[in-house]
This record gives C-alpha cells, sequence and structure tokens, in this order.
C-alpha cells in the first residue's frame, strides 16, 4: 500500500482545518498558501471531502471551508479511505465477499491479514486532533536564538 499524494494532502488540509477551526469558513487560498499546495489540487480533494460530509462550505466574501464535526470525531483512517478507497495491502483483502479461490488455503493470507489489522488499528488509532494537537507541540518548539 503506498498512500498517494491526494491521500497525504487532504491529512494536511483536514490538520490545517482543525487548527484554524474557530467556527468560521477559511478561505481555500489561504490553506493553500500555508501548507504550499496548488489551489486547483485542493479543490479536487475538498470535493471528496465535502461529498463525504467531512466539510461545510460557503461561497462569497466570507465564505470557504469549516469541519463539518470536530476534530476528534475524524480518524487519520476515515480521511484516507475518501481519498484513497481501501487501505488493503492486497486485492483478496478489499472486500468481505472475497472472490479469490484459494483464499482458504493461502499460505499468506495470514500474514496479510496481520499486516491489514496492524495498518487499521494504526490510521483508525489516530484523531485529526491528534495530528493537529502533535503538529501544533512540533510549531511551538520551532525558535530560534
Amino acid at each position: 500500500m503506498k498512500i498517494s499524494t491526494k491521500g497525504r494532502y487532504a491529512l494536511r488540509l483536514m490538520i490545517d482545518l482543525a487548527e484554524h477551526n474557530n467556527g468560521k469558513y477559511i478561505a481555500l487560498k489561504d490553506i493553500s498558501a500555508r501548507q504550499k499546495i496548488s489551489l486547483k489540487y485542493l479543490e479536487q480533494i475538498v470535493i471528496q471531502l465535502s461529498k463525504a460530509g467531512f466539510l461545510e462550505s460557503a461561497r462569497g466574501s466570507q465564505g470557504g471551508y469549516r469541519l463539518a464535526k470536530k476534530p476528534s470525531k475524524y480518524t487519520a483512517g476515515d480521511i484516507l479511505r475518501v481519498t484513497e478507497g481501501s487501505l488493503a495491502p492486497v486485492a483478496c483483502l478489499d472486500s468481505k465477499t472475497n472472490k479469490c479461490q484459494i483464499y482458504d488455503k493461502c499460505s499468506t493470507i495470514d500474514f496479510w491479514t496481520g499486516l491489514y489489522d496492524l495498518i487499521l488499528k494504526y490510521v483508525d488509532g489516530i484523531t485529526l486532533e491528534n495530528m493537529s494537537d502533535k503538529h501544533i507541540n512540533k510549531s511551538s518548539n520551532d525558535y530560534s536564538i
């Protein structure tokens, strides 16, 4: 499994919204400037996140985007599944109705299942709030004399 740029940028976008979460809408151009991500690319990502119900949007001079829920209600896994689809390391774990003919006799399925369980435990155990708090703490320690 390799997370694409879209997945990585979606996490950064959501962390930025969490960090600037004051109830007001945040202009996408401001996020683009802070995150150094193309505005056009962010527009594609917010469409997916909005359709999934993760973002609220408003048009106009005071418009932009904001989180639909509290940062603690989103996990990294939730966000990545919207942009990446399945996080399964192999195709035969993509769905419950497995079509593989040798699934029950596969010599590697236990390995892949174990890896997938670890991936899900990790990405679903970290909230947007956790990532935002960690980033804020990391940024506050960035000083020079």
